[in-house]
């Protein structure tokens, strides 16, 4: 079951895809979950696939190509089932095998890789889907428990220092760069980890949000244990 013990009204859960699809955001509601408890070994698919690199991404071909036990199987028709309905309302959906993203250390004050807390941004009306299957699931934050990171003073006089132009340009640089989608968690926040199995439909920063966006990052992976996602 999620924690929704710090949630402050962030997240409402449903029962099927159809009401994670058609429920609509609002107030501070801005995650809806499908509570799902799912059956199936899904580390036998992980173990099945060869990293060549940190990230790989498996296609239905390639789900439906692999040898595996009864488990695995039934972890593999509910992939296949995932990736079906979501491409049928329209995502576009992705499955991948992680063993770690990517960091940036481009500046320091400001990393602005996955791990950070984060919002997702799009010039059309969307959503961010994703399901963590197997490995470490991602947080997310209720939003009065952040602060944007371009307002801490510290930080905004190192992007001030980066910043060459005219005095008026300085905000569209902070989002030409992305520095204005990244969140610092206060002292006393309480991320809420999404879990394994739980398909969950995010808001994301677009011009006919109805609600703030929803702050969420990718977690620290651990050594040797390799996560399988979707997202959209």
């Amino acid at each position: 079951m999620i924690d929704l013990s710090h949630a402050e009204d962030q997240i409402h859960c449903v029962t099927s895809f159809q009401d994670l699809v058609s429920t609509s955001f609002h107030g501070k509601m801005n995650a809806i979950c499908w509570n799902r408890k799912l059956v199936g070994d899904f580390s036998e698919i992980v173990k099945k696939v060869e990293l060549s690199e940190n990230i790989v991404t498996l296609d239905q071909e390639q789900l439906h190509g692999l040898e595996l036990s009864e488990q695995g199987q039934l972890a593999r028709e509910i992939l296949l089932n995932d990736l079906n309905i979501l491409e049928a309302y329209g995502a576009a959906p992705t499955l991948n095998i992680i063993k770690c993203y990517e960091r940036d250390d481009s500046f320091p004050f400001l990393p602005t890789d996955v791990y950070s807390f984060h919002v997702d941004r799009s010039p059309i009306p969307t959503d961010t889907f994703l399901c963590t299957y197997h490995g470490e699931s991602s947080d997310i934050l209720p939003n009065s428990q952040g602060t944007q990171k371009i307002l801490i003073p510290e930080i905004r006089d190192q992007l001030k220092k980066l910043y060459d132009g005219a005095e008026e340009g300085f905000e569209s640089f902070l989002s030409e760069y992305f520095f204005d989608l990244h969140y610092q968690a206060k002292p006393t926040a309480h991320p809420i980890n999404l879990g394994i199995g739980h398909l969950w439909r995010l808001a994301i920063d677009h011009p006919e949000s109805q609600v703030p966006p929803c702050l969420h990052r990718a977690p620290k992976e651990k050594d040797g244990q390799h996560r399988l996602l979707l997202i959209c």
